[in-house]
């Protein structure tokens, strides 16, 4: 997420002195300087930024995308740099005394109550909250930790998880607000306000809540957007933020436009840095880098109006083996970007927060139909191949609750895969040469079911069979093994990447002699 900053300043001509925790920072090639401290080290940074400036003058300390808002206004504070004060950024990175701000200045966010960890969480309940709910540690990011919860057990396993998650071992559950969210940026310099871009987030998996992705500019009206503009801005004078950079999360709510955060940064999640300027032409990057040197932050008038979609994939849980069609997502029409964070060797989970997540693709078109269009083609020429035979992988496709790929697919189709053997013929002869067959399953092909990348069954068993090598078995045959129910349910689990995987164990275990037992096992 420096990327963009780290390069607009190098364009500028600024010296770039890059901190990061990680001794194999992404942009650390690219800076002039680059020192390893942790984020959360303040004192750290600190003295990194005092044995800068005797070489050189040290004009302003910046990120983006990242929590750490209150370690770069400590050091901006202690050297006498433009910026924010640490008690104002500090408001906007612990959510209780966030919330507290917005409750004082009667800005519309969720009642909350805060919990250390001490007694029966369910005594939470008795300060006027009601299900749903939702929990938080009060200082981490990316939704980790963060959970709906519906009842007093749930309330107890999603406080305890969360305290593991925050730093100062400190939860929040606040009440649940239902609607729509959207994803606000804002510049402040000397009080005044702007908000630079307004985008439609797009979340799933509950009770966890991932961003999917998201959409630049939102397709909601002008006077709903005029409304959450104006609650924002509420919540950022409510912290306190005259100088910097603000970043909301509003949900549109029955009762109206509701603060869910504010972060004193720009966005993270892609936006900031490529979706509003791929969608504006304006470097809002560009112009909270100027306002933490402390000159103003230029012309935020958009050069032009075209739509940027975000989508991430996912993996479902295990081993990464091998990842198909980057350079095909990439030479997609429309793609502008393509991030990948997984590998082969790679453990990959089902994501419960928005770190979890394998990578995105970035498209931008004149319309909002050609810019979603172009980023789900990106996304569907990608492929993650897991390690055969993984415990994890079987058990999430074969024995787990939880999401399904397919989750919208009609009740009658997900009759007739329990109604099906799983498999037929004989197992001991599944090795022989040429493509494992699959038994159809009836009227998949018209089927308007879409995975969770956007992708239509049809189109999931199509690549499934092509990279898994199989085929889908016609009239009759004299194969000796055709696999029926496990191979649909593989597939409305786990999509086009559950396919493969039970492809490329059935033909690994049948090719040491194992089959039975790995079938016995589904």
């Amino acid at each position: 997420m420096q990327l963009p900053g780290v390069r607009i300043a190098r364009s500028k001509g600024w010296r770039v002195i890059l901190v990061d925790g990680n001794p194999d920072a992404m942009a650390r090639q690219l800076a002039d300087r680059f020192e390893v401290v942790d984020l959360k080290d303040k004192e750290g940074l600190l003295a990194v930024a005092r044995v800068c400036a005797e070489s050189t003058p040290l004009d302003g300390v910046f990120t983006a995308g990242t929590d750490f808002s209150s370690s770069v206004a400590w050091v901006a504070e202690k050297m006498g740099l433009p910026g924010m004060p640490y008690a104002v950024a500090m408001r906007a990175t612990d959510k209780s005394l966030m919330r507290e701000a917005f409750m004082k200045a009667g800005v519309p966010s969720p009642r909350f109550t805060a919990w250390t960890g001490e007694g029966d969480p369910a005594a939470i309940l008795g300060s006027g909250l009601v299900f749903p709910l939702v929990v938080k540690p009060v200082d981490n990011m990316g939704s980790r930790g963060v959970r709906r919860v519906d009842d007093e057990t749930a309330l107890a396993d999603a406080c305890r998880g969360a305290l593991r998650l925050s730093r100062s071992s400190r939860v929040i559950v606040e009440q649940f607000m239902d609607g729509r969210e959207l994803s606000l940026d804002a510049v402040v310099y000397r009080g005044e306000i702007t908000v630079c871009g307004v985008a439609d987030r797009h979340i799933f998996f509950p009770p966890s809540f991932v961003e999917m992705g998201h959409t630049m500019p939102t397709d909601l009206d002008a006077g709903a957007v005029r409304e959450a503009e104006d609650v924002f801005r509420a919540g950022i004078r409510a912290i306190g933020i005259d100088n910097g950079a603000a970043k909301g999360d509003i949900k549109m709510t029955p009762r109206g436009p509701m603060i869910g955060e504010i972060a004193a940064r720009l966005s993270g999640g892609y936006m900031s840095g490529w979706t509003f300027p791929l969608s504006s032409g304006v470097e809002v990057t560009e112009a909270a880098m100027n306002i933490a040197v402390g000159i103003p932050p230029g012309n935020l008038a958009p050069w032009y109006h075209r739509t940027s979609a975000e989508r991430a994939f996912l993996s479902i849980p295990g081993t990464v083996e091998q990842l198909w069609g980057l350079d095909d997502a990439k030479g997609s029409p429309g793609v502008a970007e393509v991030f990948s964070r997984v590998a082969p060797g790679s453990e990959v989970v089902f994501p419960a927060n928005n770190v979890e997540k394998c990578g995105n693709v970035i498209a931008v078109a004149d319309t909002r139909g050609e810019a979603v269009d172009a980023a789900e083609r990106g996304i569907a020429a990608i492929g993650i191949r897991l390690r055969p035979l993984t415990k994890t992988t079987s058990r999430f496709l074969f024995h787990e609750a939880g999401h399904s790929a397919f989750a919208a697919a009609p009740l009658e189709m997900l009759a007739a895969v329990s109604r099906m053997p799983p498999f037929k013929g004989d197992p001991v002869r599944a090795a022989s040469p040429g493509s494992l067959l699959m038994e159809p399953l009836p009227g998949f092909e018209r089927s308007e079911a879409r995975d969770w990348h956007g992708m239509r069954l049809a189109e999931a068993v199509r690549i499934a069979l092509l990279h898994g090598d199989g085929a889908m078995r016609t009239g009759r045959s004299s194969r000796p093994f055709v696999l029926s129910g496990l191979f649909w349910r593989a597939m409305l689990r786990g999509s086009a990447q559950g396919g493969v995987y039970l492809l490329d164990s059935v033909r690994h275990a049948a090719s040491q002699g194992r089959l039975m037992e790995f079938l016995a096992e589904l």
